[in-house]
């Protein structure tokens, strides 16, 4: 087993891990995505998706902010607690799309004329999409997983045609945990809201899974 195949295979396990407990909405995640992202980062510069490099940076920031966010960035008074589970107001989630196709297609022009990037454009579809879906996991929002959708919708043929199989695999399998996901933060929301654990109507307590 070559030393390529190696990373890929300890990059897709620990950022599998990751995923499968955002799915679960532990905080757990996001200690465990900083590691799988700097494997990552490393995976997709070896295969020339550049894109994809940049990104895994943006996750390494954004997954330290929430870190805190989830344990801490629930009420911005003297006792900060846990954040809610929130839904994304429809005004804000057209613009978060609008923003991400016109960054992609301007990132992915830039890409294609100077730097020899395979697939720019759609490798720059799964980059600002990927981080309007971690804008949206940061903010505990149910919608997040509506974007990993489209990002693993894309992510796995364009992996797979790189050579990426084990990777493209794992995306798919992220695709089938996206749905289940949803269903579960929407189930989550409901109880909580249901139960009267707060005012506030496109809010329910976190209960994160420790």
């Amino acid at each position: 087993m070559n030393l390529d195949l190696i990373l890929e295979i300890a990059a897709n396990t620990v950022n599998a891990l990751s995923i499968l407990l955002a799915g679960r909405n532990s905080v757990h995640t996001w200690w465990t995505g900083i590691l799988g992202c700097a494997l990552f980062a490393q995976v997709f510069y070896d295969a020339r998706l550049y894109a994809d490099v940049a990104l895994q940076f943006f996750f390494i920031a954004a997954s330290a902010l929430g870190w805190w966010r989830w344990l801490r960035g629930g009420n911005k008074g003297l006792s900060p607690t846990e954040l809610p589970i929130r839904r994304t107001p429809p005004m804000m989630g057209l613009v978060l799309v609008m923003a991400a196709l016109a960054v992609a297609g301007a990132y992915g022009l830039m890409l294609h004329h100077y730097t020899d990037a395979y697939a720019p454009y759609w490798d720059s579809t799964v980059l600002t999409f990927s981080v309007v879906a971690q804008f949206l996991l940061v903010g505990r929002r149910v919608e997040n997983w509506w974007c990993w959708l489209v990002v693993n919708t894309i992510s796995v043929p364009l992996f797979a045609s790189r050579g990426l199989y084990v990777t493209a695999g794992l995306y798919f399998a992220f695709w089938i945990n996206a749905v289940i996901s949803l269903r579960y933060w929407h189930q989550l929301l409901r109880t909580q809201q249901a139960s009267g654990a707060t005012s506030n109507p496109e809010a329910g307590s976190a209960s994160a899974v420790a």
